[in-house]
């Protein structure tokens, strides 16, 4: 990156007070680009609860800048330390809906969130269920039943493709895929097969299967027999399947999020299970960024009606407000875990406080028609998208593609993502890079977005590109 630190001054004026916000979601002052007209848009999905009914929560005490940063230098780490001085040194202290608001009084429009706020920060229906069970009984002793562990698994089984109905709760996402690893070789399945640029996790068995060198070279040795087959290629697949006959387990994702929004062609998930069934493997999807209505479907895999043996859930069940995670699996991929509920724990999985925070997603997905809302909004948002980044096509931008509300900008040099990236923040707005594609800017908008916030996104993703353009041309 070769751009300056975007400014960390105010686009509303800096109190230091501890006030809640007024719950507005008018366009930042920190742009004056006209309007791109978005709200004007045709087949209007339906209306999202209003920003301004999300509950506000008490203001963080005022932060001292200069001094967080010394103290994730002295006991966080000095990388993490000089990226936030890259981003400008704000400290995020308080969330609601779409906004994000720093510790300098400004608020920032989050289209990032790597795919956890599908809707939006602090959804008042799981705020509100978390603060009862934070009330009653936030930790379980572990000894005895604990009723909304048994009542969140059974609202989410009763979206997942049909028999995947054993939930197995865990804290994150790379704990899921712990746990399906672990699921795999209890039935005596020890080789793994994974898709390049898939990720899948940063823990050690997660990280074996995380198809990038970057991540994986420091630790290695990892896991012993894991093949890395390319994604997207049936017949890729079938030879290792055909080399790893009745002892493998193949781990794939509907849509490579990490790997740059990478959409495969129409029915390869099918293939997949077909192969699976073949060899003898155990199918593996993780939806832990696609599932829960981020592609417009409650689950990747319903575009092409597969049903895998395990489904690995993240990210959008927090309700993003606590983390959660889950594991879920047929009956027959499931019968080790159940016989034996010892083989595989953790003190904290299927905690209350997190069980009814996903229990409450559920429940407000289903009400809201989050998945619906995910599915209208999505091709808008892509469409105009692409009508905002015409003017770079075949220079500065090379594609942008998307399904559902996770969409990809892939640039035509690495260096364009950085600059994109900061000139986005310092004009108010939160996007991801792609941490297994250098090259793609990844939006994963909340489906609770409301048209104003759409525009000043459209306004400022146009104003960025044309910062960005001007620097890496001058």
């Amino acid at each position: 990156m070769t751009m300056s630190p975007p400014s960390t001054g105010t686009t509303e004026p800096s109190t230091g007070t501890t006030e809640p916000s007024t719950g507005t979601t008018e366009p930042s002052t920190g742009t004056t680009e006209p309007s791109t007209g978005f709200a004007a848009s045709t087949s209007e999905p339906p209306a999202p609860p209003s920003e301004s009914a999300v509950p506000r929560a008490a203001t963080a005490a005022p932060t001292d800048r200069p001094g967080i940063v010394d103290l994730y230098l002295k006991h966080i780490g000095s990388g993490r330390a000089v990226m936030g001085r890259v981003m400008g040194g704000m400290a995020e202290v308080r969330s609601e809906g779409v906004w994000i608001h720093t510790d300098d009084g400004r608020r920032f429009l989050d289209f990032g969130g790597f795919g956890v706020f599908i809707m939006g920060h602090r959804h008042p229906a799981v705020v509100e269920a978390v603060h009862r069970q934070i009330d009653t009984h936030p930790l379980a002793s572990r000894v005895l039943l604990e009723p909304v562990a048994a009542l969140a698994a059974e609202a989410l089984a009763a979206h997942t493709p049909p028999g995947l109905d054993y939930v197995h709760f865990v804290n994150s996402g790379a704990e899921a895929t712990e746990a399906a690893l672990k699921l795999a070789r209890a039935h005596g399945l020890t080789s793994v097969i994974t898709t390049r640029s898939g990720f899948h996790g940063k823990t050690l068995g997660a990280l074996s299967v995380t198809a990038n060198a970057t991540y994986q070279t420091p630790f290695q040795p990892l896991l012993p027999d894991v093949t890395q087959v390319a994604y997207d290629d049936p017949a890729d697949l079938e030879q290792a399947l055909a080399a790893h006959r009745d002892r493998a387990c193949v781990i794939v994702e509907p849509v490579q999020g990490e790997g740059g929004v990478r959409i495969p062609r129409p029915g390869y998930l099918s293939q997949v299970r077909a192969l699976c069934r073949a060899y003898g493997a155990l199918l593996v999807v993780d939806e832990i960024q696609t599932g829960m209505g981020r592609l417009g479907t409650w689950w990747g895999v319903d575009a092409e009606d597969v049903r895998p043996d395990v489904l690995l859930v993240g990210k959008g069940l927090s309700g993003g407000v606590v983390p959660v995670a889950a594991m879920v699996a047929t009956a027959e991929a499931y019968a080790p875990f159940s016989r034996d509920p010892y083989l595989h724990t953790s003190t904290f999985g299927a905690s209350p406080i997190a069980c009814a925070a996903a229990l409450a997603t559920v429940r407000a997905m289903e009400e809201e028609d989050t998945v619906g809302r995910a599915a209208a909004l999505g091709p808008r948002i892509l469409t105009a998208v692409r009508e905002v980044c015409a003017p770079y096509q075949g220079g500065l931008v090379r594609e942008v593609r998307g399904r559902g509300l996770l969409i990809g900008i892939e640039f035509a040099e690495e260096q364009a993502v950085g600059e994109l990236l900061l000139e986005l923040i310092s004009r108010g707005v939160l996007v991801n890079n792609s941490l297994n594609s250098t090259r793609v800017l990844r939006l994963t908008p909340p489906a609770v977005v409301e048209d104003s916030a759409l525009d000043l996104f459209l306004t400022t993703l146009g104003a960025a590109l044309r910062g960005t353009a001007d620097r890496m041309t001058g």
